[in-house]
């Protein structure tokens, strides 16, 4: 799969969400590239902003979509990684502000 073919596979796909895809297509693209290194890497597409442990189960909130991308996108008109927003977002309606990381890591036993 290509970064081109899944984003018109999730074009669709977010908008029978309620999202849209960041309007920055180029932006949008790395960021897709990332999701498919991280299936060939982890088995599994994890956000490419934030560090998988190469586990799914330690990983599955952050399996795209992330389980903070509603909250991310009602709160700030965008997921944390930028690739779901809003259409006030993406028509810049509403201020573009930095969404803060909601993910809390456990610690690990060393």
């Amino acid at each position: 799969m290509t970064p081109e073919r899944l984003f018109e596979i999730l074009t669709p796909y977010a908008a029978k969400q309620g999202f849209w895809l960041n309007s920055d297509r180029a932006f949008v693209l790395d960021i897709l590239a990332g999701l498919l290194k991280n299936e060939e890497r982890y088995g599994y597409r994890s956000c490419p902003c934030r560090l998988a442990s190469g586990t799914r189960e330690s990983d599955g909130d952050i399996i795209c979509p992330c389980a903070y991308r509603d909250a991310d996108v009602m709160e700030y008109g965008s997921c944390y990684c930028g690739l779901y927003v809003s259409e006030a977002w993406n028509t810049e309606t509403i201020e573009r502000r930095i969404v803060p990381e909601r993910r809390i890591r456990k610690e690990e036993n060393r």
